[in-house]
Parts: structure tokens; C-alpha cells; sequence
């Protein structure tokens, strides 16, 4: 990759701070939170501006999100590392295309990690949400963590900060929740909405229409919020049986909050 974005195994007097004297670097895998910089977390903030190189996923041509809101603490380009996704929406996720382009993005930027990491620099892997709830830096994780040293700094998640912004308590008393991913057929859909008491269905996009079937399907319609770009500039929030059309971006979710016991 060329630019001053590449990771360079050089001269460590060269990076914006002297690398540890440990023989291998650290790999960090950093939560930043729904979007808002304020949800930022003290260890977040410590990693970001020590680390020696920040990587962060994105589409191609653009920045990543993840990037952005790390804005509010660091603005050093040097150190930057974009890892753009051969594909995002073109393919379906289970097409073997999709799945060999992904498999060897992975493969080959855990080897450019490795290269780094061995040289004894830290790096930090910028992760929307939390980097253990369906977070990319998980596939990077599972090639590297028997060969280095890991630390998972937790963040605030897309649907807590969604809920939260919404004034929309999520469950109560004994209540279930279930997490739902949109990409679901319309009839697991309609059967695990059936069996919660609550629930979050996220990656919506153009499924949105599917969800919105399933939610009426299940008799929960009238309980649904829609929640768009959460803690984010041009947030929405509006329930499901109101909003007009059916276009959903990326950062967008459905909840359905819970009835349960109330003291």
C-alpha cells in the first residue's frame, strides 16, 4: 500500500513514539462506541494515542467510520492503516466468491500484522461498537492471538447507544433479548421474534422490507423503533409503523423493547 497510511517496519525512531522494548508488539483491539467520540472509553483513549500504527476497516475509496471518531482524539495520518473490504454489499455474504475474497483479505492482512507486531510496534485495530460483537478485528484476532500479545478494550455497543438515544428501555424484569441479524430468511425471522420478549435486528440495508414483513408477521410491529445513524450526526429515530420508505443505511436498527415485570 503506498502512502504515508502503509505500515513501514523501519527505523523505530522514526514512529511518532518509541516502540516498547518487548520483543513483539501488542495487538489491540479498540471498542470506540456508537459513534459519539463522548462514548469514548478512558482505556480507548490511552491506546489510541500510544499506539504506533491505527487500523481501521472501511469501503473502498472512503474512510472508516471507526477512523472518524477516533478524529476526536487523534488526527496523525503516520500512523494511519486502512484495510479496505474487497466487498461489501456487492455479493452475498454466503457466495463462495465472497467467502475465498474474504478468507485471503484476512489472511493477508494478519501477515502484515504479524510483520509489524515482530518488529516489536503496537498496534491498534479501531472497531465500531464493541470488537467482540460481530466485529471484523474477531478474524484478525482468531489468526493472531496464540502468536502475540492481545488486549480487547470493550466499547459502548451500537444498540446500547441506540436504545439509549431512543429513551427506550430495553428490558425488564425477566425479559429475554435477542440479537437478530436482518440477512436472516423471513421465516427464522418471524420464528426467533415470536419466542423473545425483546429484541435488536441490525444489519438492516435493503432487508429492510423483509424485517418490516416479519415484525407484523410476529405481532410486533407497533412495539418497533427504527433507529438510524444512533449517537451520529443526522440521527433518527422514528417507530417502524411510521417511517414512509424502506431505505435503511448501514449504521440503522430495529428495536423492540420488552414488556416485562415492572415492581
Amino acid at each position: 500500500m503506498d502512502g504515508p497510511s502503509a505500515f513501514v517496519v523501519g527505523d523505530p525512531a522514526e514512529s511518532p513514539a518509541a516502540p516498547r522494548a518487548a520483543v513483539t508488539g501488542t495487538l489491540y483491539g479498540v471498542g470506540m462506541g456508537p459513534g459519539d467520540p463522548d462514548y469514548l472509553t478512558v482505556r480507548a483513549v490511552r491506546v489510541l494515542e500510544r499506539a504506533h500504527h491505527l487500523v481501521h476497516f472501511c469501503k473502498a475509496g472512503k474512510r472508516g467510520n471507526a477512523r472518524t471518531i477516533a478524529d476526536a482524539v487523534v488526527q496523525d495520518a503516520a500512523r494511519e492503516w486502512p484495510l479496505p473490504y474487497p466487498y461489501t454489499t456487492e455479493l452475498h455474504p454466503e457466495d463462495p466468491t465472497y467467502v475465498a475474497a474474504l478468507a485471503a483479505f484476512y489472511d493477508e492482512a494478519a501477515a502484515r500484522l504479524a510483520e509489524v507486531l515482530g518488529a516489536g510496534r503496537d498496534v491498534a485495530i479501531l472497531s465500531e461498537g464493541d470488537p467482540f460483537f460481530y466485529g471484523s478485528f474477531m478474524h484478525l484476532w482468531r489468526r493472531l492471538k496464540d502468536r502475540f500479545p492481545v488486549e480487547v478494550v470493550p466499547g459502548v455497543t451500537g444498540m446500547s447507544g441506540c436504545w439509549t438515544r431512543a429513551n427506550t428501555p430495553i428490558t425488564w424484569g425477566d425479559d429475554v433479548l435477542t440479537v437478530l441479524p436482518a440477512t436472516l430468511p423471513h421465516a427464522t425471522l418471524v420464528a426467533r421474534l415470536s419466542a423473545t420478549d425483546a429484541a435488536v435486528v441490525m444489519k438492516l440495508g435493503r432487508h429492510l422490507p423483509k424485517v418490516r414483513a416479519a415484525l407484523t408477521e410476529a405481532g410486533l410491529i407497533d412495539r418497533a423503533v427504527y433507529v438510524e445513524r444512533g449517537t451520529m450526526a443526522g440521527e433518527t429515530v422514528t417507530p417502524l409503523s411510521e417511517k414512509p420508505d424502506d431505505r435503511a443505511p448501514y449504521f440503522s436498527m430495529v428495536l423492540v423493547p420488552g414488556e416485562g415485570r415492572r415492581p
